[in-house]
C-alpha cells in the first residue's frame, strides 16, 4: 500500500512524462510551424557562417539581446507574429563579419524584405525586421559588419569599411533569399528594401551596385553624397560657435524667436497658416528682421547672431566656390536646435573625420576647413559617396525606387533629395514623366528626421510611422509607402500621393490631428479651401 504522498509523487511523474511525449511529438511534427522550425537546419545550406541561434519565437515574446552594445538602444524587441528567428555570424574576409538576423513568419506572403541601418552604426533594427514579418515579410537585418554606434572599428581594416558601405547588406540579402527559398521550399515572388537615413543610402547605393537585388526599394531622408554630408555636419561648430562662446544661440531662442519668424515668413506661403512649412524651398527666410534695433521687440538678435543664422542656411562650399552640400531649410530649426546647431562637434562626423579620413584618433574638427571637405570627398573609401549619375541598370530590371523626405528634416536637409533628383534626372537625360516610370519622390511637410514632427508624418515608414489598422494605416498603399511600393510592384499601380497623419501628441488613442496627402515631385501641396487639417483642402499642383 502506497502512502499518499508517494501516490502523488507518481502521479506528477506520469503527468509530466505524458506531456514530454506530447511535447517532443509537437516539435518533431514536421506541419507545424514550430517543428519546422526547430528542425530546420540553416547550416547545411550556408558557407563561411556560424549559427549563433535557431529558435521559434511565439507572438507577443519579448526577445532578449544581452549582448547588444549599448550604444545601439536596442536591448530587446517584442515580436508581433509567430517568427522563426534565425542569428549567424557571416565571415566576409580574414578580418571582417556580419552578424545578421532572419525572421520566416509562420504566415508568409511570398516576400523578401531586407532592411537597413542608420549613420555609421552597426545596429540591427530588430524593430523594423518586426514591421517586417508582421506584414507577412521573410526579414533580415544585420549590424552592418560593426557594432554600436561609433567609427572605431573602421580605423586601420578597409574589410570592415567595405561591409559598412555596401557588402554586409548584399551579402545578407544573397544569404537571407536563399534561407528562405530552403525553409519555404519556394523562392520568394518578390524582394524589397526599407531603410532610412544611413539605410536611405544603403538602399541607393544597392540599386547602383546590385540592380538585381530588389524589386522594390524604399528609402527615407538619405544620407547620399555622404562625404560631404559628414563635412557639412562637421562644418557646424564653426558656424554656430561653441556653447560658451560669444553671441552662442541656445536651442530656446532657435525653437522660439527664430522659428516663430520662419513660420510668419514662411508659413503662409501654401496657403493656411497651421505651423506647417509645407514647402520649405520655395521660401527665403530672411533673419535680418530679428536683428536688434529694427523693431519693438523684446526679444531679438545681435548683428553676429543674425550672422549666425544666415550662415547655418548657408550652403557648404568647395574650394573652388562650388557648391558641396545645399543647405539648410526653413523650419528645420525645431529639431537642429537640439543637434546641429547645440555647440558641440557631430559625433559622427568626428569619428568618420578620426577613424577614416585622416586615421588619426586625436584629429579635432574645432578648426574644421574647406580643405576637409576636399579630402572627404577625394578619399571616398568604396563609393560611399553615394550620388550616381544613372540608375539605367536598375530601371532596365523594371525595378522601383520610392523615396520620401522630411521637410522638417534638421539632420539631413531636404534639399539633398531635391538636388539627386534633379541630378539624376539630367544624368539620366530622363524627363518627369520618365522619371516616374521607376522613381518616386515624396516630400514629406513637418515631419522631422525619418520620424516625427509637427506634420502628418505617420506614412507606414517604420514601426513607429505605422498608424496601425483601423486608422486607414494598416497596410494600405494609399497611406503606407512599402504597401505602396508593393502594390507598384505587382500590380503596376504607382503611387501618386502617400497619405499621412499625425495623431494628437503622437497617441493613437487621442484621435486624429491632421491628414495630407503628401505628394510626388515636383508636384506641390497647395490649399483649396475649408479645414486645413483635412486631406480634401488640398491639391497636388
Amino acid at each position: 500500500m502506497t502512502t499518499p504522498w508517494l501516490e502523488v509523487i507518481v502521479r506528477i511523474t506520469i503527468l509530466v512524462s505524458l506531456l514530454s511525449q506530447v511535447n517532443a511529438g509537437y516539435e518533431a511534427n514536421p506541419w507545424s510551424f514550430r517543428g519546422k522550425c526547430l528542425a530546420f537546419e540553416p547550416s547545411k545550406y550556408l558557407q563561411n557562417a556560424t549559427v549563433n541561434a535557431l529558435e521559434y519565437v511565439r507572438a507577443g515574446t519579448t526577445l532578449q539581446f544581452p549582448l547588444n552594445d549599448p550604444t545601439c538602444n536596442r536591448a530587446n524587441q517584442t515580436v508581433s507574429v509567430d517568427v522563426c528567428r534565425i542569428a549567424l555570424n557571416i565571415t566576409t574576409s580574414s578580418r571582417s563579419s556580419v552578424i545578421s538576423e532572419v525572421w520566416l513568419p509562420g504566415t508568409w506572403s511570398g516576400r523578401f524584405l531586407a532592411t537597413g541601418n542608420g549613420g555609421i552604426d552597426g545596429c540591427t533594427k530588430y524593430e523594423d525586421m518586426n514591421y517586417g514579418v508582421k506584414y507577412g515579410f521573410a526579414t533580415v537585418g544585420s549590424n552592418n559588419g560593426h557594432n554600436g554606434t561609433s567609427g572605431l572599428a573602421f580605423l586601420h581594416n578597409d574589410e570592415v569599411l567595405q561591409d559598412y558601405v555596401w557588402r554586409a547588406l548584399h551579402t545578407i540579402t544573397s544569404v537571407g533569399k536563399f534561407l528562405t527559398r530552403a525553409f519555404y521550399t519556394i523562392s520568394p515572388t518578390k524582394s524589397y528594401f526599407l531603410g532610412c537615413s544611413g539605410g536611405g543610402r544603403q538602399g541607393i547605393h544597392a540599386a547602383e551596385l546590385f540592380p538585381h537585388d530588389y524589386d522594390g526599394i524604399v528609402v527615407g531622408d538619405p544620407a547620399i553624397n555622404f562625404n560631404n554630408l559628414y563635412s557639412w555636419r562637421a562644418s557646424f561648430l564653426n558656424l554656430t560657435g561653441s556653447v560658451n562662446s560669444t553671441g552662442f544661440i541656445k536651442p530656446e531662442p532657435w525653437r522660439g524667436l527664430v522659428h516663430e519668424e520662419v513660420l510668419k515668413q514662411c508659413d503662409r506661403n501654401d496657403g493656411v497658416v497651421d505651423g506647417v512649412v509645407e514647402n520649405p524651398s520655395g521660401c527665403k527666410f530672411d533673419p535680418s528682421t530679428l536683428l536688434c534695433g529694427t523693431s519693438n521687440a523684446t526679444e531679438c538678435l545681435s548683428a553676429a547672431q543674425v550672422q549666425i543664422v544666415k550662415n547655418v542656411f548657408a550652403p557648404l562650399q568647395n574650394p573652388d566656390g562650388t557648391v558641396a552640400y545645399p543647405a539648410m531649410l526653413p523650419g528645420s530649426e525645431l529639431q537642429a536646435a537640439g543637434g546641429l546647431y547645440n555647440g558641440q562637434p557631430w559625433a559622427t562626423s568626428l569619428d568618420w573625420f578620426r577613424y577614416v579620413v585622416y586615421s588619426d584618433p586625436n584629429w579635432s574638427n574645432t578648426a574644421f576647413r574647406v580643405v576637409d571637405t576636399a579630402a572627404a570627398q577625394s578619399l571616398n573609401p568604396f563609393n560611399v559617396s553615394t550620388y550616381p549619375t544613372t540608375l539605367s541598370s536598375f530601371s532596365a530590371t523594371r525595378g522601383k525606387l520610392l523615396l520620401y523626405h522630411g521637410m522638417a528634416d534638421g539632420q539631413i536637409t531636404p534639399a539633398v533629395s531635391e538636388a539627386f533628383y534633379q541630378y539624376l534626372s539630367s544624368g539620366m537625360n530622363a524627363s518627369t514623366s520618365e522619371m516616374d516610370e521607376f522613381f518616386r519622390f515624396f516630400r514629406i511637410s513637418g515631419m522631422n528626421h525619418c520620424n516625427s514632427g509637427i506634420g502628418a508624418w505617420m506614412i507606414g515608414q517604420s514601426s513607429l510611422g505605422d498608424s496601425g489598422a483601423g486608422e486607414r494605416g494598416g497596410f494600405e498603399a494609399e497611406s503606407n509607402v512599402l504597401a505602396a511600393m508593393v502594390r507598384w510592384v505587382e500590380e503596376g499601380v504607382a503611387p501618386e500621393t502617400i497619405e499621412g497623419v499625425k495623431f494628437v501628441d503622437d497617441v493613437r488613442g487621442k484621435g486624429v490631428e491632421r491628414r495630407r496627402r503628401h505628394c510626388r515631385y515636383p508636384l506641390v501641396n497647395t490649399y483649396q479651401a475649408g479645414n486645413g487639417n483635412l486631406t480634401e483642402s488640398w491639391k497636388c499642383l
